[in-house]
């Protein structure tokens, strides 16, 4: 198993005033011993804009090639609504650009979500709103397949169809095998012990983490790695609370985690974290000791 940590932790919330500048997290990452980096594709750090195709995109691979660092997955900036009618176009365009920049910065994956947050949408409307994400899905899955970039979803309470059967109804709607779910640790404890931000009725697992997991048996294609506390971050999304400092069992989740198949990259992700840069060797020795205690040793 490959370590590697989201790049984005640097630039949102607490480093949104000050970010850290990319190249500075590659040489950091790269001194701690990581063996890559997940790219955040939001401003100031790897953008479409910032990083057109050609040279710029040339020199950011040479970057880390210099630095001994894989590029572990791509978070796009999809800003654009996919349950939207009149941005089914543009979306596709959009996904489209971003798929290309994963080609040419070697990412295997690009993650999309769907946006919208809970209770944004009727309740009258979600259905059609399920299925014109799902078709959106199914063709950005299958161009990303030609350009050798598969296409992962990660769900979390900020976003709707967040509950675990919306999960699965949309993996087996996309029905397309270049589209798989990111199991986020922090995000799933949030939707599927907490029930956190769901729009109608509340659904949790009474198995915790260990049977989310179980539930999504060949729909998982990334994987991220975060603790909680059970609250959420200004009442919006999961508290990515540093690894081990949580409610999760980390004892009990790794072994399932590691029989997840063609996974090969666990990324630690600090997103708006205060001090995530002080917790940089903290957190992948957390994950070492994982992988020495439940695995294949790092």
């Amino acid at each position: 198993m490959k370590i590697a940590l989201g790049s984005w932790a640097f630039s949102f919330g607490p480093y949104a005033a000050d970010p850290v500048p990319f190249e500075s997290i590659v040489r950091r990452l790269a001194e701690a011993g990581y063996d890559g980096i997940d790219i955040s594709g939001f401003p100031p750090q790897v953008t479409l804009e910032n990083h057109p195709p050609g040279p710029t995109r040339a020199a950011l691979v040479t970057l880390l090639r210099d630095h001994g660092l894989g590029v572990a997955g791509y978070t796009a900036d999809l800003y654009l609504n996919p349950a939207i009618p009149y941005n089914a176009g543009p979306y596709l365009d959009l996904l489209k650009r971003n798929v290309e920049l994963c080609a040419d910065i070697g990412s295997p994956s690009l993650r999309v979500d769907t946006v919208a947050a809970p209770g944004s949408i009727p309740d009258s409307e979600c259905d059609a709103a399920f299925h014109r994400i799902a078709a959106l899905w199914s063709d950005g899955a299958e161009f990303a397949a030609t350009a050798g970039v598969r296409l992962v979803w990660e769900f979390e309470p900020g976003f709707i169809f967040n509950k675990v059967g919306e999960i699965i109804r949309m993996h087996q709607e996309v029905r397309h095998p270049n589209f798989s779910i990111l199991f986020d640790a922090c995000h799933a404890y949030m939707c599927g012990v907490v029930g956190a931000r769901q729009q109608g009725a509340r659904s949790t697992l009474p198995g915790g983490l260990v049977e989310f997991v179980d539930s999504l048996q060949g729909r998982i294609g990334a994987v991220h790695l975060n603790d909680s506390d059970g609250t959420l971050h200004c009442e919006e999304t999961s508290t990515h609370r540093p690894l081990g400092q949580g409610r999760i069992n980390f004892d009990k989740l790794a072994p399932k985690l590691l029989q997840i198949p063609n996974v090969e990259w666990w990324t630690i992700d600090m997103s708006f974290w205060p001090g995530a840069w002080d917790l940089i060797d903290s957190s992948r020795a957390f994950v070492v000791k994982l992988l020495e205690t439940h695995g294949p040793t790092h």
